[in-house]
């Protein structure tokens, strides 16, 4: 990809630097570098209202099409826009599962009754979503869901657990995936279906982490209801929709998620100079192979936009276990820098630090959205075309 800028790139990124910098030195100066990893569910309501200033004003789902509410921007243009929200040290979105998630699945599958409906309470970020994929015995076996869903008269009714749900506390509705079909192969016979998580048919129990915040939860179906008409690609179809929200996933979603990364290195690199550890040469060359493990991510994801669509390409296939040792890396330098202070709080209440906090949470990264393991399994198979592990 080409990455110099045209004239009206550059007026693209002049706008949004000057709207970002207006708004996180002024009424939402108190968001700057919140939400972040070990974050995400402190300034709840402060950040849904940012997001909503975000709607107001065209700042979010801009990669989305005009008619759905969005901009069309360019991958470069969002590429733009989140290296200018970097630098303004914006928080992170608690919209983003609706923004880069569930809105292209809508786009690609849905019907135009789902888009009129989903669409624009999305980019107004006047509702809140969740995503109800891994079960207690189906994480990175994902075919093999047992929640249920069964059509009552007009309405699914659906029985079963989801968990490491993020966000499902503050969330207005979750797009889960239901077995349908308990006679069909584990592959089929699963529907992808919209369900409103303010019902007495749902409990949330958020998971409070070693980090002392609870960005999951596990959530409890038991007989909660969502419309028929609700089903997104067809009953029955669920394998192939989820695996394009998969695809969006590694997609978009990824030059967001390395904003918090750019502002957690930017935290890194002044604690180092804070502690003298920049005099250690180890050190110092630790945080050069971090810096240029985040210039080859963007690099990589802008590449692989380039052609991104509802499947998973093959550029796609490493991209999560790329970023998420390169974060725990990083977490792990950020405590060395910090030293004997990495392992002590000031006093009373005894609140981790902000890096302490994310240190802890990045110990998950190689874990959820499918473990280091199950990453090197799908390059081989999908990516390389090696043969499958015997069964």
């Amino acid at each position: 990809m080409e990455l110099q800028l045209t004239e009206q790139e550059r007026a693209f990124r002049d706008e949004a630097r000057a709207w970002l910098q207006e708004q996180l030195n002024g009424p939402f100066k108190d968001l700057r570098g919140r939400g972040a990893s070990g974050d995400q569910d402190s300034y709840v309501e402060e950040r849904i209202a940012w997001g909503k200033a975000m709607g107001a004003a065209g700042w979010n789902c801009l990669g989305w099409p005009r008619e759905f509410g969005g901009r069309e921007c360019s991958i470069k243009e969002e590429a733009i826009f989140n290296e200018e929200y970097v630098r303004a040290n914006g928080p992170g979105n608690i919209g983003h599962i609706g923004e880069t998630l569930l809105g292209p699945t809508l786009i690609h599958f849905g019907s135009p009754e789902q888009q009129k409906r989903f669409l624009p309470p999305i980019v107004a970020s006047d509702e809140i979503w969740c995503q109800g994929y891994s079960e207690p015995g189906a994480g990175s076996d994902l075919a093999n869901v047992q929640t249920k869903a069964t059509l009552v008269g007009d309405e699914w009714v659906i029985d079963g657990q989801k968990i490491w749900t993020s966000g499902a506390q503050h969330s207005d509705w979750c797009f889960v995936l239901c077995r349908t079909d308990p006679d069909a192969p584990k592959h089929r016979g699963i529907s992808y279906i919209l369900v409103p998580m303010k019902q007495a048919g749902i409990e949330v129990r958020p998971i409070k982490q070693m980090g002392g915040s609870a960005e999951f939860a596990e959530v409890f179906f038991d007989g909660a209801k969502a419309h028929k008409d609700h089903v997104v690609g067809g009953v029955n179809n669920g394998w192939k929709v989820a695996m394009g929200t998969l695809a969006f996933e590694r997609g978009a979603s990824t030059l967001g998620q390395q904003y918090l990364f750019q502002q957690e290195f930017e935290q890194v690199v002044e604690a180092a100079k804070q502690t003298g550890a920049t005099k250690d040469p180890v050190i110092r060359q630790r945080l050069a192979d971090a810096w240029i493990g985040l210039k080859v991510m963007r690099v990589n994801a802008l590449r692989m936009l380039e052609h991104q669509g509802a499947d998973l390409n093959r550029e796609a296939l490493i991209s999560k276990l790329y970023w998420s040792n390169w974060h725990r890396d990083l977490g792990k330098l950020a405590m060395d820098i910090l030293g004997p202070e990495a392992e002590i709080l000031d006093g009373g209440p005894y609140e981790l630090t902000r890096m302490q906090k994310w240190y802890l949470f990045a110990r998950a990264d190689t874990i959820y959205a499918g473990s280091n393991q199950i990453q090197r399994n799908i390059i081989g198979e999908r990516g390389l075309g090696l043969p499958k592990e015997p069964r």
